[in-house]
């Protein structure tokens, strides 16, 4: 009995020392990574043509997210998101891309910073857009910038910095006592890329790809440009791989929480600028080596860029309401970061809001394509508030909220030459219909729209109405009749406003659009597209 007790006693030592040490680690560094327009391809997932061994090891050792989500799927927006911890129908211009963003709404690492902190970043931090002034300096959102050393990257086009070498330089920088906040933003996956680089420097083959999304046709082009964006990823991880080992090295690993995610989608057709789930969901695994409980767990809940702010503040012990930040709708992730449990961790992270307003300037009179949706495990929801409009942006003038790429252009010529119309509807051609639901559990790519489909009508007026209450609690303009005030705020240059009049009217040309591919630019005649 003696022996049963020594045991008992030995193991409830064990747990409390776990918990004790859990709150004596004080405030943890921050090492904060964004890949830019990445989708979940990471091979923690599943995802063999993808080799990822920096964010695998931070699912092993941490936690690997399955439902992480952008709240707007393009840069500007989902970014704005992420540091203010609001939704973008929340952010007043920060809604839109290429904005001049909102005084009024302070980030969390300028809270960081005033709380003791040091902030720094190298890559893309926010934007694009015009972050301000603050006495007379250029307002520093997120932190100093780190991007002096450069380097020869596995390919043309990818950027230069030395994402890696120049955390070092943070760190030789930060004293031994500071915490600090580093944002590590990969200018990759974003285009443009070499094309053939991922079969040139991996030596990948396009029949390690398993499947190829049924939206796109199935052919070299794209399994080409697929194993280049897979190519990207990996230079992106080889750089946090390099800022785990500096971490290990200096003996700084167990008490940083590290964060590996993107800020929206892949950039192809009917990916990012969009609001499904290839456009939406993103990777996320986080590891803490002495904060977590129970690492290497698999958490199933619905989260969203709008959880981090508060997650963050709450973890360096800074009260949200004494940060001078505006209100949160997000949720600290404390409560699945401190369980043990995996799967659904928190029966109350049921579900996630998404939607858009104006993105790339590519309508006429400043447009968005205006969409609210709700996301649960099971189904997406959607609200297309006006129709009538080009979803991927005006044929004219080459639907500019589509990145230029080799499969952006095949489904062009497939469409042009009478080959074959179907992917260019997908990815280009108007809705039809305001709603769309979709079975995402069986239908992850979301072609099969069951929004007129009787037997779900009752799934999808709980969800509008879900969303609904939930978009009118949070003051969505939208919800008010007052959606349109997104169209009359400025873009952050003298080239977005008017930029469909004045490019119709011969002020700009091709050159002028680097995002565009020469052969998507074709003029034809719009009846030609309805």
């Amino acid at each position: 009995m003696n022996k049963y007790i020594i045991l008992l006693v030995s193991i409830l030592v064990l747990f409390g020392c776990k918990k004790q040490s859990t709150k004596k680690l004080g405030k943890p560094n921050i090492l904060f990574c964004i890949m830019d327009d990445a989708s979940p391809h990471m091979s923690a997932y599943g995802y063999k043509w993808v080799n990822t061994p920096a964010f695998d090891k931070l699912a092993e050792k941490g936690i690997l997210f399955t439902n992480a989500y952008t709240p707007n799927a393009k840069c500007a927006p989902s970014r704005a998101s992420l540091i203010t911890g609001r939704n973008s129908w929340q952010l007043e211009e920060g809604a839109n891309h290429v904005n001049n963003f909102p005084v009024k709404f302070k980030t969390f690492p300028e809270v960081l910073r005033e709380k003791g902190y040091k902030t720094g970043k190298t890559g893309k931090g926010w934007g694009p857009g015009d972050s301000g002034m603050v006495e007379g300096k250029s307002r520093l959102l997120i932190g100093k910038s780190y991007n002096d050393i450069k380097t020869r990257p596995w390919a043309n086009r990818m950027s230069t910095e030395d994402y890696a070498s120049n955390f070092d330089v943070f760190l030789n920088d930060t004293k031994e006592s500071e915490p600090w906040f580093f944002w590590y933003g990969a200018r990759e996956p974003h285009r443009d890329y070499e094309f053939g680089s991922g079969n040139k420097v991996r030596e990948k083959k396009i029949t390690d790809i398993d499947s190829v999304p049924s939206f796109w046709p199935d052919n070299e082009v794209i399994r080409t440009d697929m194993l280049d964006y897979a190519l990207e990823i990996e230079y992106a991880d080889s750089h946090l791989e390099r800022m785990i080992n500096n971490l290990e090295k200096r003996g700084l690993l167990d008490n940083t929480i590290v964060v590996f995610t993107s800020d929206h989608g892949m950039p192809f057709p009917r990916c990012k600028a969009q609001e499904y789930m290839y456009s939406n969901r993103v990777p996320l695994a986080i590891m803490w080596p002495k904060g977590l409980n129970n690492p290497g767990r698999t958490v199933n809940d619905m989260v969203s860029f709008i959880d981090f702010a508060p997650t963050f503040l709450e973890l360096a012990g800074i009260k949200y309401e004494d940060s001078g930040m505006h209100s949160s709708p997000g949720k600290s992730l404390t409560d699945i970061l401190f369980s043990e449990k995996e799967g659904q961790v928190n029966p109350d992270r049921d579900i996630v809001l998404i939607g858009k307003e104006r993105h790339d300037y590519s309508r006429p009179k400043n447009q968005g394509y205006p969409i609210r949706g709700i996301v649960s495990n099971d189904f997406m929801y959607l609200y297309n508030y006006d129709i009538t409009l080009w979803p991927a942006g005006n044929p004219e003038i080459g639907y500019l909220d589509i990145d230029g790429s080799p499969t952006k252009t095949e489904i062009l010529r497939l469409f042009r030459s009478g080959e074959e119309d179907k992917y260019w509807q997908w990815s280009m051609g108007k809705r039809n219909v305001n709603e769309e639901l979709y079975h995402t559990a069986n239908d992850m790519e979301c072609m099969n729209n069951l929004a007129n489909v009787s037997k779900f009508d009752d799934i999808k007026n709980k969800m509008k109405n879900r969303m609904e209450t939930m978009l009118k609690k949070q003051n969505d303009p939208r919800m008010f009749g007052n959606g349109d005030i997104f169209n009359t705020y400025k873009y952050s240059n003298d080239e977005g406003w008017n930029y469909y009049e004045r490019f119709m009217a011969g002020e700009f040309t091709m050159e002028d659009t680097n995002w565009v591919n020469p052969s998507d630019l074709e003029k034809m005649n719009l009846s030609d597209y309805e």
